[in-house]
């Protein structure tokens, strides 16, 4: 059964110093593994002078979580990256933490902490996303309706995402599934049976 589930819009990142090691903490928006691991890439190519790309992501549709210490004693980088992935209640979404490191040794408390506060300072830079379970309706009326299933629209939050207008209106919308069998029922009563809405397909989209 479908969960509504966060995740973040866009690429996001800030940075702090520590000890004179300069932490950067990174996060983007990713579905698969392949996505996740060429943000690593990518961000590895525009810091290759950095001594370390601790990162760590969580996949919401295989479940897959995976993290690296990325050279770092074992247990001290990905592993709090991981945390506040989770912590925060984020899904489909990679954070990468680089380091240059200062010449200072930090011990692994110190690194935990500033892996964890790096990640911490990704997630605060993002725009959350909540996502839910939507469909794509389509509707085909005369011009006679179009006034009326216009007005009704915005009742369920509704979002027209393609229209048509021929020698009859066609229109394409977008609402939360929840909202579908309600909206159905309001348009046969409307219309007098004359109107239907034909669910196209199910996404995730960010709608409320």
């Amino acid at each position: 059964m479908f969960k509504p589930y966060e995740t973040v819009a866009d690429y996001a990142s800030d940075e702090f110093i520590e000890r004179k090691s300069r932490f950067i903490g990174h996060i983007a928006p990713v579905t698969d593994e392949g996505q996740a691991l060429d943000f690593l890439a990518g961000i590895r190519a525009q810091h290759r002078e950095a001594a370390h790309h601790v990162f760590a992501y969580v996949l919401r549709e295989s479940g897959t979580k995976r993290m690296s210490d990325d050279g770092e004693p074992q247990g001290t980088g990905g592993v709090p990256v991981l945390e506040v992935i989770e912590r925060e209640g984020l899904t489909d979404v990679a954070v990468v933490v680089t380091r240059y490191f200062g010449g200072i040794l930090l011990g692994t408390g110190g690194l935990a902490r500033a892996y964890s506060h790096g990640a911490k300072l990704a997630v605060d830079a993002a725009v959350r996303r909540r996502m839910n379970l939507c469909s794509v309706l389509e509707m085909v009326f005369g011009y006679d309706w179009y006034g009326k299933i216009s007005h009704l629209l915005p009742k369920y939050n509704a979002q027209t995402i393609e229209s048509d207008f021929g020698e009859s209106v066609r229109l394409r919308i977008l609402m939360t599934s929840d909202k579908v069998p309600a909206f159905g029922r309001e348009l046969t009563e409307l219309t007098a049976a004359t109107v239907a809405a034909e669910v196209l397909e199910e996404v995730c989209a960010d709608l409320a």
